[in-house]
């Protein structure tokens, strides 16, 4: 049970890193305007948010390092600015694999617990990952929170804990009423809780029910991975959590097995989310793991 959620997250990583490692001349960064200054980048990986202004350009997350001149050349054509700052909202390699390029030109923030990752090498599976260079590690880290006074925008940078990871960050831009994140949502699918990067169901929930009390309801949402959404689209994830969640729990208080929850399936609602990543028999045995204990 352990060994194949381990596995299943040693295999997102996997491809997330082996498209890091491969040229990429057919991977094109499509550019949307979420709202006033804010922009949303689609390449691979995570998807980028965008600050543009006078003051510059400020970035959430920033893919794969070989993708850096295209995401360079996106940027550019937004603003001709210097790149300030960067953003990580939490360490996984497709959203921090830039690092090391753009740590060069401005100054990485994220949550104390990034920086303490990045730092060190770390184990999926069979696979070793490396830690990364010094010039792709945060410089300015936070417990709580921290708000960047950029381009006229007051940006809330707000830590939820043991979610997705235990360093997520979700970024709120109040004048532009956009909200970025981050992987605490995966807009449509099954999400990735990785419980070795300090990860929980239980948080994970916690988090998208502290979004939704708190953020606006009709904020543009940038998933971590997904098209632009909405709220509507974390009170889906929030649902699906909750609904899936008990159907598990009461299985396993009939004493049914794991096998024997995979065999049944999900309810048929919940077909949807099922993808090349978090499969459905995936996420029974992630809510297994979690409410079995």
């Amino acid at each position: 049970m352990r060994l194949m959620l381990v596995c299943a997250a040693a295999s997102l990583l996997s491809v997330s890193v082996a498209s890091a490692n491969q040229a990429q001349p057919d991977v094109q960064v499509k550019t949307t305007n979420v709202a006033g200054s804010v922009y949303m980048l689609e390449a691979q990986g995570g998807n980028i948010g965008v600050c543009v202004g006078d003051d510059g350009i400020l970035i959430i997350d920033d893919q794969f390092e070989r993708l850096a001149d295209k995401i360079h050349a996106a940027l550019k054509a937004l603003n001709p600015g210097p790149i300030k700052f960067i953003l990580n909202t939490h360490h996984h390699g497709d959203h921090t694999g830039g690092n090391e390029i753009f740590g060069k030109e401005g100054t990485i923030i994220a949550h104390e617990n990034v920086r303490k990752r990045v730092m060190v090498p770390s184990q999926r599976g069979e696979r070793t990952i490396d830690a990364l260079d010094p010039v792709g590690w945060p410089v300015i880290t936070f417990e709580d929170r921290v708000t960047v006074h950029f381009n006229g925008e007051d940006i809330q940078f707000i830590h939820l804990a043991s979610g997705h990871t235990d360093g997520d960050g979700i970024v709120f831009f109040p004048k532009a009423n956009v909200l970025h994140m981050g992987d605490l949502l995966f807009t449509g699918h099954f999400p990735f809780v990785d419980v070795d990067g300090g990860g929980s169901v239980q948080g994970y929930l916690k988090d998208l029910e502290w979004v939704l009390a708190n953020m606006p309801k009709d904020a543009k949402v940038i998933p971590g991975h997904g098209p632009l959404s909405t709220m509507d689209d974390v009170r889906a994830l929030r649902d699906m959590f909750v609904e899936t969640g008990d159907y598990v729990k009461k299985l396993i208080a009939e004493k049914k097995s794991l096998e024997q929850i995979k065999a049944a399936g999900l309810p048929e609602k919940f077909k949807s989310f099922d993808w090349q990543f978090i499969s459905t028999e995936g996420w029974i045995e992630a809510l297994y793991t979690a409410y079995s204990k």
